[in-house]
């Protein structure tokens, strides 16, 4: 049984519960076979895991992605299919998340996020007053969460609208909001990204793995032809006609070349998986001493996509200039979001200043015709450092300089941005580092902001 309603249908208010979310109640007990799961699963799609009860009282639940990513190993639909459900559960210890039915959903939300990476969408289990339990998406969890934060901001803009004579309360308001905010995003963002690397970094792993296999397997095989070709140099006519067919000596020579290729790009989707747990930094929560540059250039590999029109095939060029730094104490996470929120800012500037879709731009003629960001570090007085990243694209006008770092300030669509990157990023590189962020900005020329944090957090 379960409610076809999907979150954003519903009538949710900021003090909204979990119980007031669609949730699933499909229970099975611990004698009925796994293949009867497995049906269950067939049969509702959209079905996130299945409560294990023994005479009828619950004992643990199976999500559909352990279900399916553990019976899609070698071996497993042989050894559990018949039996008993309670093997499965004893063989894979689910940890589940329960919460009570008269959680808050923010609340919620948060405890969800703070999960272990690899259980972070996981079905939360959700107990009532009266002991039964019930099911939650974790992915209508977030949908719930997302209409609330709508809400919030519709009540902040009536706050603004409404309290012009107590502009300062408010601004403090604004602020308090803004941290709250990031500490969500970047919880979010954190879990994320580890989730994802954690996802692709286990079956390419195999694959890399069994490719070194392969490869060896292959030669042996190659080897073995060779022989047989050195010393039965005339085969009967049917392996005649089969060697022709299948141009053996082609594939003999290519076969292992397409091999080593496929390694070849094993191991760069390893070094993106990599870069994504740099990137991420979720697991370092305390400040220390990092590679400022390992830092950018993860974020970089994040926007890499976005370097270029897919339209016309032009890429934006990115000019790295790199002094010679000592390791940094910062707290990464929050230093990688200051790149991404800086860099991101250029990108978007640079593709609204010139006209990809020809050879002319929206910028003087002393400007280069081809969109640049430019980065540059140093090391000043062996106290701080110095980032600089710099556009070319048309600058920002006069008019709106001065609120360039206010909270909920953006020049961009509706839908675009939320106005509140580089607050954010003040915040971080100003009250959790003790440096300093600010901008050069020519109209037709472009911007730079300066970045500067000392080698040592004081305090």
């Amino acid at each position: 049984m379960h409610s076809m309603k999907i979150a954003h249908e519903l009538n949710l208010q900021l003090n909204s519960t979990l119980k007031e979310l669609p949730l699933w109640s499909v229970y099975v007990e611990v004698t009925r076979t796994v293949n009867d799961l497995t049906i269950l699963f067939k049969e509702e799609p959209l079905l996130p895991g299945i409560i294990i009860t023994r005479d009828e009282k619950y004992i643990g639940m199976i999500s559909r992605q352990r279900f399916f990513e553990h019976m899609s190993r070698p071996y497993s639909l042989s050894l559990f299919a018949s039996r008993p459900t309670e093997h499965l559960v004893n063989f894979l210890q689910p940890e589940v998340c329960i919460l009570p039915e008269a959680t808050l959903i923010v609340e919620a939300n948060q405890i969800a996020l703070q999960r272990k990476p690899q259980l972070v969408y996981e079905p939360i289990l959700i107990e009532s007053k009266s002991g039964n339990y019930q099911l939650l998406d974790f992915h209508q969890l977030l949908v719930a969460h997302s209409q609330i934060h709508v809400l919030t901001l519709d009540q902040l803009q009536q706050v603004k609208a409404e309290s012009k004579s107590t502009k300062a309360g408010f601004q403090h308001l604004k602020q308090n909001y803004t941290r709250l905010l990031q500490n969500e995003k970047m919880a979010a963002l954190g879990q994320l990204v580890a989730g994802i690397a954690h996802e692709i970094n286990n079956p390419v792993s195999f694959i890399a793995g069994n490719l070194v296999y392969a490869i060896n397997y292959s030669q042996d095989l190659l080897d073995v032809i060779n022989l047989y070709q050195k010393y039965y140099p005339e085969p009967v006519a049917e392996i005649q006609t089969a060697i022709a067919e299948i141009e053996l000596d082609f594939l003999s020579a290519d076969f292992l070349q397409l091999l080593n290729s496929m390694k070849v790009g094993t191991n760069r989707i390893q070094e993106i998986v990599l870069a994504l747990r740099n990137f991420s930094r979720f697991d370092e929560s305390e400040r220390k001493k990092v590679n400022i540059h390992a830092g950018i250039d993860s974020t970089l590999l994040m926007l890499q996509s976005r370097l270029k029109n897919h339209q016309t095939g032009q890429i934006i060029t990115v000019i790295k200039e790199y002094g010679d730094l000592p390791l940094v104490e910062c707290y990464p996470g929050l230093i990688n979001q200051v790149f991404m929120n800086i860099i991101a800012n250029a990108i978007d500037a640079l593709f609204e200043s010139f006209n990809f879709s020809g050879k002319t731009c929206n910028l003087p003629e002393s400007s280069p015709k081809y969109p640049l960001i430019r980065i540059q570090t140093e090391l000043i007085n062996d106290k701080l450092v110095v980032i600089r990243i710099a556009d070319n694209g048309a600058g920002i006008p006069k008019n709106i300089q001065k609120q360039l770092f206010d909270p909920f300030f953006t020049t961009k669509p509706v839908g675009k941005g939320t106005g509140l990157g580089l607050s954010i990023s003040y915040q971080i590189v100003v009250e959790k580092h003790g440096g300093q962020l600010h901008y050069k900005s020519t109209v037709g020329e472009g911007t730079e902001f300066i970045i500067t944090i000392p080698i040592e957090i004081n305090g």
